[in-house]
């Protein structure tokens, strides 16, 4: 006799996967996405990126290394829940502090177990992200009806801003370095490049590489305007990771960040970030159809003709066909050919879509932040 379902994952389109409940119990609703990563289920569960969004891992072993406070993105999970093949096992690892299943039932997040991930995977990537609506009853009780009325009365990502969610409430200053054998995290000290990081749902390990980097970091809300911003004196302003729409941030964001630029200050964004600048400099972003989720994306520098491998994480990019006069792509996918970096012509202003910081390389990107530093350090030697 087999052992009656205790989640259920419920697609809009009516189609049910059932499977064993794990971590938090209850009902949410999301879109869902998969990714592709070996490693670092807990940086993907904390990334703020990942708002909105249930993951589908497609590696089977997720679990096996436990959970860690160092590891965490964020304070808690951001992403609605998990769905994986194999139940999680007992964590095998000397840096675990802790169970995933019990993490995810303290910070209120599903796990689904004992699915066909790559049949998941493969709708998900024919169809398109679908809405979903996941539940966990250890009874095994289900309302199947209410449950597609949930998954398709999701509003959905597009015209959504989710950074005003994650954003900080205020203001902070960031000291912390990447962490390092066998110190772990240490702290800068000294003087360094004055960085103002808008934060539309930063990862830690982003301030983190900031730091080491010898940036002098104070963090602000993504609602700040330029005024806020330029009111810190900075050396160069860095723009964030975040989730959602990149239209709807927009509306507040661009308006800032064309403030920065009329002051011929340098600039670096990422991710949700790289989308900011773009519109700020009068490009469009769109939709994709799965997005793009994972550590084995190769990206093609076509300044150096380098290929990175990276980690990646967005649903919408930047449409390299709408990139106007004066800004050049730099960067491009070569799954798909998508836009992966800009940067101004004459001017040390530069994105990224992929995350530098994530590091599965592991050390292909982090130029990026040195070149951030240098171009500070050159404007600093040609103002003295």
């Amino acid at each position: 006799m087999t052992a009656k379902p205790t989640a259920c994952l419920v697609l809009a389109d009516g189609t049910v996967f059932y499977g064993h409940g794990f971590g938090a119990t209850g009902q949410t609703t999301a879109e869902l996405c998969f990714n592709t990563a070996m490693t670092g289920y807990q940086e993907i569960m904390t990334d703020p990126s990942y708002a909105g969004q249930v993951v589908t891992f497609t590696f089977p072993h997720i679990g096996n290394t436990g959970v860690t406070p160092e590891d965490d993105e964020t304070t808690d999970p951001v992403a609605e829940g998990m769905v994986v093949k194999w139940d999680p096992t007992q964590p095998s690892n000397w840096r675990a502090a802790g169970e995933l299943t019990d993490w995810l039932a303290k910070t209120g997040r599903i796990g689904l177990g004992g699915i066909d991930t790559r049949r998941l995977t493969r709708a998900i990537r024919s169809q398109g992200a679908p809405h979903v609506a996941m539940a966990h009853d250890p009874e095994g009780n289900f309302d199947l009806e209410a449950l597609v009325l949930a998954a398709r009365g999701f509003a959905g990502l597009e015209g959504l801003d989710l950074a005003k969610e994650v954003t900080c409430a205020q203001s902070y200053t960031w000291d912390e370095q990447r962490w390092a054998w066998p110190d772990g995290f240490t702290k800068r000290e000294g003087a360094g490049h004055k960085v103002v990081a808008i934060d539309y749902g930063a990862k830690r390990n982003i301030l983190r590489c900031l730091a080491s980097a010898g940036c002098d970091v104070t963090v602000l809300p993504a609602t700040a305007t330029a005024e806020e911003v330029l009111a810190h004196n900075p050396d160069g302003v860095f723009l964030s990771n975040g989730p959602g729409d990149p239209a709807a941030t927009g509306e507040y964001a661009v308006p800032m960040i064309k403030g920065v630029l009329e002051k011929d200050i340098p600039v670096f964004g990422i991710c949700l970030g790289h989308q900011m600048l773009a519109l700020a400099l009068g490009a469009k972003t769109i939709k994709m159809n799965h997005g793009h989720h994972g550590a084995n994306h190769p990206v093609k520098d076509l300044d150096t003709g380098k290929v990175e491998i990276t980690s990646m994480n967005h649903g919408f990019t930047v449409d390299s066909q709408t990139l106007p006069d004066g800004v050049l792509e730099t960067h491009i996918s070569l799954f798909d050919g998508s836009n992966c970096g800009i940067r101004l012509a004459d001017r040390p202003v530069f994105s990224v879509q992929y995350h530098p910081e994530a590091s599965p390389g592991p050390q292909d990107s982090y130029y990026l932040f040195e070149r951030f530093a240098a171009a500070m350090a050159e404007k600093a030697s040609v103002a003295a």
